[in-house]
């Protein structure tokens, strides 16, 4: 189902071209930002990657097969993405990673941008690996939607909301219309 002001990229090819897409609009609003000051004004735009982590490997292997000789050795797009994590709050445009984060090919310093995790149902290993500072680490729950949201060093324990698909779309819909 389409929904207005929200683009659904479903092969790399094209989660490709959206991410570099969003670094020529990063640059516009940073361009926006440095002739009126702030980016206020803007829309926010809101970037959900899911499978990160399986995706920046894809990326990455992708950007390897359609770089020419004479190109970066980082693909655009991980490249982009990086861009975007470390400088697209200051122009309203916010990355949200779904699945592990891993830095591999994003580089050590991009878990460090973001300022909340969400985690739900994970290992301790994993759970040490996202919030070390965080010890001991809290225990799961096994009811759906019981998470811990971790910011600096407290974890909350949290319920969020269960959609089924259409609640879920209509709730998107709402949203990008203004409606929420």
């Amino acid at each position: 189902m389409d929904i207005d002001n929200v683009t659904y990229c479903r092969d790399i090819e094209t989660i490709h071209d959206a991410l570099v897409g969003l670094r020529a609009e990063l640059q516009r609003r940073i361009a926006h930002s440095d002739q009126h000051g702030d980016c206020d004004d803007l829309p926010r735009l809101t970037v959900l990657l899911e499978v990160a982590h399986h995706t920046l490997r894809q990326l990455t292997r992708y950007g390897e097969r359609v770089s020419q000789a004479n190109d970066p050795k980082t693909s655009p797009a991980v490249d982009a993405l990086n861009e975007l994590l470390f400088a697209g709050r200051e122009a309203r445009m916010h990355v949200l990673f779904g699945g592990q984060l891993d830095t591999t090919p994003l580089g050590v310093f991009a878990r460090e941008q973001f300022s909340t995790v969400v985690l739900g149902r994970v290992t301790t290993r994993t759970w040490s690996r996202l919030a070390p500072q965080i010890h001991p680490a809290p225990k799961s729950s096994t009811r759906p939607g019981r998470l811990h949201v971790v910011q600096g060093t407290t974890a909350h324990p949290i319920q969020v909301l269960l959609l089924t698909d259409a609640e879920a779309t209509d709730w998107a819909a709402a949203t990008a219309a203004g409606r929420i």
